[in-house]
């Protein structure tokens, strides 16, 4: 009897959401695609938080997305673990946590227009630079501290604000020149760690995460478990320069997507 009236509160919580079938074959897609990028086909971040910011709304959605992240990012860390390369988490998690802090202070006074906006010009910019220097192999940038900084303050803040952190840290990853199982294990364990020290903020600040998105978050998890596995399949053969190709030209198209978005 207890099992039946828990079965029917769960699904009393998933139909107070009131979702249509369109929408939840869109949820499924950008969850599939979630499992897919932490797999390691970098850049497609912003077409996940542009769905479920569409069928949910923007603030809300952040706080559905962040516990699958987490999910994902368990599996990208038992996968790739071994080629964590713990020297540029160190460099770039103090940043973060600043950056963390700062969106919690002021997220609710950012316009999401112009953060998007802005956020597109920075990520243009810096792909246009990246694309410059790619011939030069220099490793000066990478190794100063004012890019390490920069580039973990904005990674902290926009994922605080919108789970937007995936195309700065492409960027940061690229110019480091990671060969690709050293890029994704290192980014996995980063937003491991990063987006469980968000999650209380999103419980106890925004009031984001709740028992209700939780229920929802269950339903989703074998999708992303799907996706992440298919995407592991795929990394395997994709060679370390076509993968750096892949990642820069992906990551100025999601520039350009939120530019016009």
């Amino acid at each position: 009897m207890l099992q039946e009236i828990e079965l029917l509160t769960f699904i009393e919580i998933l139909q107070s959401y009131h979702l249509t079938a369109l929408q939840w074959i869109a949820i499924c897609f950008a969850v599939f695609l979630l499992g897919l990028s932490k797999s390691g086909i970098k850049g497609i971040g912003i077409i996940i938080v542009i769905i479920l910011a569409f069928v949910f709304g923007e603030k809300a959605s952040t706080g559905i997305l962040l516990p699958m992240l987490i999910a994902a990012d368990i599996f990208a860390v038992v996968y790739y673990n071994r080629h964590t390369q713990w020297v540029y988490i160190k460099k770039l998690l103090p940043w973060m946590v600043v950056g963390v802090l700062v969106g919690v202070w002021i997220g609710n006074d950012v316009s999401e227009v112009v953060f998007k906006r802005i956020m597109a010009l920075i990520i243009i910019g810096s792909v246009l630079i990246m694309v410059y220097t790619e011939n030069k192999k220099s490793l000066v940038l990478p190794k100063h501290i004012a890019f390490s900084s920069t580039a973990g303050f904005l990674a902290g803040f926009t994922t605080m604000i919108g789970n937007l952190a995936g195309p700065i840290s492409n960027i940061y990853f690229l110019a480091t020149r990671l060969p690709k199982n050293e890029f994704i294990g290192t980014a996995a364990w980063l937003f491991f760690i990063i987006n469980v020290f968000k999650l209380p903020f999103h419980f106890f600040v925004w009031h984001t995460v709740t028992t209700e998105t939780l229920i929802l978050n269950t339903t989703l998890i074998s999708v992303v478990l799907l996706g992440f596995f298919i995407g592991a399949s795929i990394v395997k053969l994709i060679s370390n320069l076509n993968y750096r190709r892949f990642i820069l030209i992906v990551t100025a198209l999601g520039g350009i997507l939120m530019l016009f978005g």
